[in-house]
Order: structure tokens, then C-alpha cells, then sequence
């Protein structure tokens, strides 16, 4: 199938291969936008989608995954954080930190690392879907597997 990705995706795909995560790569037949678009095509809950936001915490990229269900509350992660100011990055501060387009932001695969904190909500699903580089493009895992192939902290976003 990787002949097939996108070429952010086969980087993706890469960096799960080297962090030993089991999910192949999913090409989507339509962008997948929002959560609700996302979860619409690979048949799951909403909050079992793992929105990867980037936002610029006191100049630096912050990544944080969270479920689908959530809206991220920036003063509680700037709090969580440490910073003084966290707000939603530009798309050209998302490509810079990450090479890949808002929409299709994945947990790894960007060209150095990215601080990350996950959203403990994602535990509650068995499978969570997150983002392949691309905006037509997931992959599922865990939350213990976004965790470990991250080096995410476990916070509460809302």
C-alpha cells in the first residue's frame, strides 16, 4: 500500500515503522476536516478521533491530541504547559514545526521533535484514529500507543 501514500504520509509511515505502532496508514477517499468527517469515514465515535492541534505556546510548538469530543482549553494548557501564552498556530507555523498540512497533522513524523500532550479521554476507546500526514490519510492505535511513540504527556485538555 505505501506506493499509494502521499508523500507526508510515507514519512508517517516511517516514523511508526521505527516506534514499533502497528497501524498501516489509511488513505481516505475524502478529506477528513474535522472529527466528525474523520470519524464518519472510518466508522467510530467522534471522541474516538485524535485531532492533532498544534498550537504555538510562547513561540514553540506544542502538539496536542484530543479527542475528537473536546475543545482544547488554552489557559488550562498553557497552566499544564508551563507557559505563559498558548494560541492557535498559523498554517505556516504548523508546517514549519511539523512539514505537514492543518488537516492532516500526524502525531510523528515532523522534522524534529514536537513537545506533546495527549488527551486522557482518548483512553476510553479501544481504537483511536489519528491523522497520516495528509488530510486523506489516519491510521488507528492506542492511547497507550500515541503515548508511548510521542513521548506525550497524559493531561485533561478541557
Amino acid at each position: 500500500m505505501s506506493e499509494k501514500l502521499p508523500a507526508n504520509a510515507l514519512i508517517v509511515e516511517s516514523a511508526l515503522r521505527e516506534r514499533g505502532a502497528g497501524g498501516e496508514i489509511v488513505v481516505l477517499p475524502e478529506k477528513a476536516p474535522t472529527a466528525a468527517t474523520a470519524a464518519a469515514q472510518v466508522g467510530c465515535e467522534v471522541g474516538a478521533i485524535a485531532n492533532s492541534l498544534i498550537f504555538d505556546a510562547d513561540g514553540a510548538p506544542l502538539l496536542v491530541l484530543t479527542s475528537g469530543a473536546h475543545r482544547v482549553d488554552v489557559e488550562l494548557i498553557a497552566r499544564t504547559a508551563g507557559v505563559a501564552k498558548v494560541r492557535r498556530a498559523t498554517p505556516e507555523f504548523v508546517r514549519e514545526a511539523t512539514g505537514q498540512p492543518i488537516g492532516g497533522v500526524a502525531p510523528v513524523g515532523h522534522p524534529a521533535p514536537v513537545r506533546t500532550l495527549v488527551d486522557t479521554w482518548l483512553s476510553k476507546h479501544e481504537v483511536v484514529w489519528a491523522a497520516g500526514g495528509h488530510p486523506h490519510t489516519v491510521f488507528p492505535t492506542t492511547f497507550d500507543e500515541l503515548v508511548r511513540i510521542t513521548g506525550g504527556t497524559p493531561v485533561d485538555v478541557e
